[in-house]
């Protein structure tokens, strides 16, 4: 699901709206200046498409979450999310992360 919605964003285009091209000023946010081509847009089909893989996550999501917090009994709970939550920081901080940060 995730690798059918990433493929289709890299091929389609930057903007969901028309747009002429443009260039980011050096030093304006990254270090290096970077120019962007006219923009055609997304197709009404493709903005569906994305919606449609968004939406389908979205339920995969809630329905894998939902069924992993039911069988955590209530007391346990509240330690459980905690440390998801700081395993989850682990891994988007640093080096070293990904699953060896979520076992640790």
């Amino acid at each position: 699901m995730r690798a059918d919605l990433t493929a289709l964003y890299k091929r389609l285009p930057y903007s969901v709206e028309p747009m002429e091209a443009w260039q980011r000023p050096e030093a304006y946010w990254l270090a290096t200046s970077r120019a962007y081509p006219d923009s055609p847009g997304w197709s009404e089909h493709e903005q569906r498409e994305v919606a449609g893989l968004d939406e389908r996550e979205r339920d995969l999501t809630a329905a894998i979450t939902y069924a992993f917090w039911n069988d955590v009994a209530g007391p346990e709970r509240l330690d459980a999310r905690s440390q998801l939550k700081h395993a989850l920081e682990r891994v988007r901080r640093g080096p070293g992360g990904g699953v060896a940060a979520l076992s640790g």
